[in-house]
């Protein structure tokens, strides 16, 4: 099983359509949402991160940013 995370923060159009996505293609997901638990804002600015959506894989080593169905699609296989 993959071990995907989304962070997230509220109001925010990308990350909605990114959630939609993993979940209409079936993509368990652990959410963080910034907003609710800020303490991931800085590891975010550490990683070089300077919006989100950011998706990882740690399984994978894969790392996307933004809202891109052509990569998040790989997370579905």
């Amino acid at each position: 099983m993959k071990n995907i995370t989304i962070y997230t923060k509220d109001n925010c159009p990308q990350c909605k359509m990114t959630k939609r996505f993993l979940s209409e293609k079936n993509v368990a997901f652990e959410e963080r949402n910034i907003d609710n638990e800020p303490q991931y804002i800085d590891w975010l600015k550490n990683q070089g991160f300077r919006s989100v959506p950011v998706v990882t894989d740690q399984e994978e080593n894969l790392t996307i940013v933004g809202f891109r169905p052509d990569q998040l699609r790989t997370l579905a296989v």
